[in-house]
């Protein structure tokens, strides 16, 4: 994976049979949503992590992983203390993306940034996060420990619900992360959920996973990648980000404003291809012409299924 790169649901086939939650368990409210049905990049590390032989790091990413999963909806987050390293890592990469955001990223994203007061030297918390996304758009942040079943993670989204996770990529490799980090979260997702159409389309996506069996919940998980995380929306001649997974990395931002992969309209409605998380940056990107249009679009595919319920 490319520096700068990060994913969300990319569990392999076999976790996500393990941990396959069946069409009679349906979602209803956000309190039936389980933060911990987890399927990876908890503590436990895979040995190509950069931080499997840092045992403090380790000990680190397991404290808060335990720490997301006592949270309860409606208490206040917790603040996390990071470290002077994890907030030089923070610092790293916003100081990488300064540059190319203001050039790369779509207007709705630059009008909200500022909202957030991203600045060097202090990683936000999440309650912060929420003070501001409450008075914008009613969503909250809740935490996760790792990557979430797709069905939790998406019934979340239906409710104004975004979870994210709390801990900082390997500060050996700033400019990488395998998994989802707090930088990925807050620099990626937080700033657009600001935005009343954006917030609508991402709630759109989890609204229709509150109808869908499990082979729909897969195909949502799809959709999902190729707009909220690799998404980009026409303006006037140009080509701009508003999927997390560009916007919070300055390699995929550079790929994507250099032309090299192809772009295609969306159309949930028709199989999607195969998540690329392991061929290096994206070939193909789908374009909105605008989070309005993409929202409506969405919530077309939505009403198809059934009974996705009422966009609040």
């Amino acid at each position: 994976m490319p520096p700068g790169r990060r994913v969300r649901l990319q569990a392999s086939s076999k976790a996500a049979g393990a941990a396959a939650v069946t069409t009679s368990e349906r979602i209803h409210s956000i309190y039936d949503v389980d933060n911990g049905q987890i399927l990876g990049f908890g503590a436990d590390l895979a040995e190509d992590h950069p931080g499997f032989h840092d045992p403090a790091y380790k000990r680190r990413r397991a404290w808060l992983a335990e720490m997301a999963k006592t949270h309860r909806i409606g208490s206040p987050i917790p603040n996390v203390e990071y470290s002077a390293a994890e907030v030089a890592t923070w610092d790293a990469v916003l100081e990488e993306l300064s540059g190319l955001l203001p050039q790369h990223a779509c207007r709705e994203y630059l009008r909200c940034l500022p909202l957030f007061d991203f600045r060097k030297g202090k990683v936000p918390q999440l309650e912060e996060m929420n003070a501001v996304l409450r008075a914008a758009t009613g969503w909250t942040v809740r935490p996760v420990a790792g990557l979430m079943h797709p069905r939790h993670f998406l019934a979340g989204l239906a409710f104004k619900h975004f979870h994210s996770t709390q801990y900082m990529r390997h500060p050996s490799k700033p400019s990488y992360t395998p998994e989802p980090d707090v930088v990925h979260e807050l620099i990626g997702h937080v700033p657009l959920l600001a935005d009343p159409d954006y917030s609508r389309l991402v709630q759109s996506i989890g609204l229709a996973s509150l109808a869908a069996d499990d082979k729909q919940i897969w195909h949502l998980t799809k959709v999902y990648w190729y707009t909220v995380e690799f998404g980009v929306v026409r303006e006037g001649d140009r080509i701009k980000a508003f999927g997390a997974g560009i916007l919070s990395s300055y390699g995929e931002l550079a790929h994507m404003a250099s032309g090299a992969a192809a772009l295609e309209r969306l159309d949930p409605f028709k199989p999607q291809p195969r998540m690329s998380y392991k061929d290096g940056y994206q070939q193909r990107y789908f374009v909105l012409d605008s989070f309005a249009e993409g929202s409506e679009l969405l919530r077309s595919y939505a009403a198809s299924l059934a009974s996705p319920g009422p966009v609040q």
